[in-house]
Parts: C-alpha cells; sequence; structure tokens
C-alpha cells in the first residue's frame, strides 16, 4: 500500500479533533492517528512559548507533512511571547494555533498559563487578540468550565464571552472544571463531573461561536449523540487508548476509511517505521503509540507483549509490528497471517 496517496490537505473540518496529550500525541503518536483518520484536525503536545522561543524548536516543533491538517498548541500569559510563537508556527506550516486555557498541572501553575488563566478573562482575551493579528491561522482556545471555587455556568459563559471579544469564535471545551490543588493532573481528567448540559446552554445562546466537545466520549455512539449538538467533537485518552475508534468516526463521519482494516493500518505504519529507523528513530518510539490497536479484540495482550518484550532490545527492528501481527489470531475472515521477509501474507482459513 502507498500510505503517501491517503493523505489530502485541504480546508479544516473540525468534527474529529483528537486532543493535545502531554507525552502521548508526538509526531509518531500523530502519524499513526493520521492513518487512521485522514480528515481528523490533529493537535501537538502543548509547547511553551519558553521552548518555543529558547530550546531546540527543531525538535519541539518538528512533525510529518503528512499530518496536516495540524494544530500547535501553545502555553502561556504574556501577548507578546505567544505572538512571536505563533509566527513562527505559521511560517513553519502549521494550520492553527491554539491557545492552552485547560491544564490544570503544578508546572503550568508555576507558568501562570493553563486553567489558572481562566481567573483572568481580559489578560487571554488580550493575548488571543495579539496572537490574532499576528497570523492569518486559526486562532482557538481550549478550556474547563472553572477552576476551584469559581465554578458556575455564569463564570464560564462570561470568560468564553470575554475572550469572544478578541475575534476568536472556536473554542474547545473540557467540559469538567479544574481543581488547581489537591487533584493530579490524572485526577483533572476523571473526577470532577462532566457538564455536558453547560456547553450545551453556550452553543443555544452563543450560536455563531464554533463549540467543540471534549471530555468523557468513549465510543462511536457517543460521538455521534454529541455531533448532534456540537460543531464537532474532541477525542483525547479513548483516542490513544482504543485508536480503531478514529477509524471508525472517520468512515461514519466522512464516507471514506483511512485504512480498511488494523493489519492494513500495521502495514503502513512498518512502512514508516522503516524510514523513521534510517534516520536514527528507535523502533520503541513508534509502536509505544500503538500498543491500543487491537483492544478489545482476542489476542490484544499478545499483541502488547510483543512490543514489551521486545521494542526495548532492538532499536531497528522495523519488522516488530509484522512480527506482533504474527502472534494474532486470525481476523473476523479467518485465515491466518504469514511473515515473508518484510511482507505480510494473510492465508484464508477454510470456508
Amino acid at each position: 500500500m502507498d500510505d503517501s496517496s491517503q493523505f489530502q490537505r485541504g480546508p479544516i473540518d473540525r468534527s474529529l479533533n483528537v486532543a493535545p496529550m502531554m507525552d502521548w500525541t508526538d509526531r509518531h503518536c500523530r502519524y499513526f492517528h493520521r492513518v487512521l483518520a485522514p480528515s481528523a484536525l490533529l493537535y501537538t503536545e502543548m509547547v511553551t512559548t519558553g521552548a518555543v522561543l529558547h530550546g531546540d524548536r527543531g525538535r519541539l516543533l518538528a512533525f510529518n507533512e503528512e499530518e496536516h491538517p495540524l494544530a500547535l498548541q501553545l502555553g502561556g500569559s504574556d501577548p507578546d511571547g505567544l505572538s512571536s510563537c505563533a509566527r513562527i508556527a505559521a511560517e513553519l506550516g502549521f494550520d492553527e494555533v491554539n491557545i492552552n486555557v485547560g491544564c490544570p498541572s503544578d508546572r503550568v501553575q508555576r507558568g501562570r498559563f493553563g486553567a489558572c488563566l481562566m481567573l483572568e478573562p481580559a489578560l487571554v482575551r488580550d493575548c488571543v487578540a495579539a496572537v490574532r493579528d499576528a497570523v492569518d491561522v486559526p486562532v482557538t482556545v481550549k478550556t474547563r468550565l472553572g477552576v476551584d471555587d469559581h465554578y458556575s455556568y455564569d463564570y464560564f459563559s462570561d470568560f468564553v464571552g470575554q475572550v469572544a471579544q478578541s475575534g476568536c469564535d472556536i473554542f474547545i471545551v473540557h467540559a469538567r472544571k479544574a481543581w488547581l490543588s489537591g487533584l493530579s493532573p490524572k485526577e483533572n481528567r476523571e473526577v470532577p463531573d462532566l457538564r455536558y448540559d453547560w456547553v450545551c446552554r453556550l452553543k443555544q445562546e452563543q450560536p455563531d461561536l464554533k463549540i467543540i466537545l471534549n471530555g468523557g466520549i468513549r465510543n462511536l455512539q457517543d460521538a455521534m449523540q454529541h455531533l448532534e449538538t456540537f460543531d464537532g467533537i474532541m477525542l483525547g485518552r479513548s483516542a490513544y487508548q482504543t485508536p480503531w475508534l478514529l477509524a471508525e468516526l472517520q468512515a461514519e463521519l466522512f464516507g471514506s476509511p483511512g485504512v480498511c482494516s488494523r493489519e492494513d493500518a500495521v502495514r503502513v505504519m512498518t512502512d514508516y517505521c522503516r524510514r523513521q529507523i534510517a534516520l536514527g528513530v528507535p523502533v520503541k518510539n513508534i509502536s509505544r503509540h500503538m500498543l491500543g490497536l487491537f483492544q478489545g479484540l482476542p489476542g490484544a495482550k499478545r499483541w502488547r507483549r510483543c512490543f514489551s518484550q521486545h521494542a526495548h532490545l532492538d532499536a531497528s527492528n522495523a519488522r516488530l509490528m509484522l512480527q506482533a501481527l504474527e502472534q494474532m489470531p486470525p481476523p473476523e475472515t479467518g485465515g491466518s497471517a504469514l511473515v515473508h521477509g518484510d511482507e505480510l501474507e494473510w492465508v484464508p482459513g477454510e470456508q
């Protein structure tokens, strides 16, 4: 399969989005997600303005051309710094700049960005306005419903209303509040109650805004139900832990699958792995993002075990994914997998 033919650049469709996730959505993860969902809008991990301006920009902002459309999520609270980073992002070819106003970790609080910025709506408005003045690509905001005791529908609605004065009309809303102390970032993704009703009310009261819903969307049924109300949905942990959901949504929403089967996805990613290994990338940097590909199917544990046992031993084993697939039971159509050199062959079973 020629894996380059399926990627098409064009206008951004915001129906399906994959969330920025620290330590997860690096460029290898994003490539894998693009294979599964050619029409999804992908997001980088959050990158701070300080890292962009003073760090290893070539490493932090690297991406594969096939990842388009791709948004860069920035963390910061200085309008000038955010504007400078946005200009860099636009020059590098990112399709969108997203401002993080939702991350509750201690590190972002110390840097005065993330969810703590919900306490400073005027500053967020000014930051977004400065970024919009600096670039022509879309500028969006990812936020929560509130922070700590600053938590009511009116507070949330007023916050979005003030930020929208910047001209921003696209908001990605994680439908939980954030606790700035007392909960870990992981707990902040699970413990606070989901209030879809607040986000729905916001959409009803401010229909000119494009609202993308994030939080607690676990399956195809959830996603399709929410898309009846909102302009799009954003998947986080479900996209990472059960990535085939992206392929299901691609087919349901856009009518054209990225790949027809998990086995085809393995073939494409094996080719990608081979190219990356030639550039010095260890296979484990890629395979770790694929552990959930067969989640919920017979043999999923064997698939994961093959990677855990072998990925760290041979950094240049481009055939590892095919070898893991060979350990799987036959697909629904029956038969078995045989690996010949670098190629995979399915041998049909008896009918």
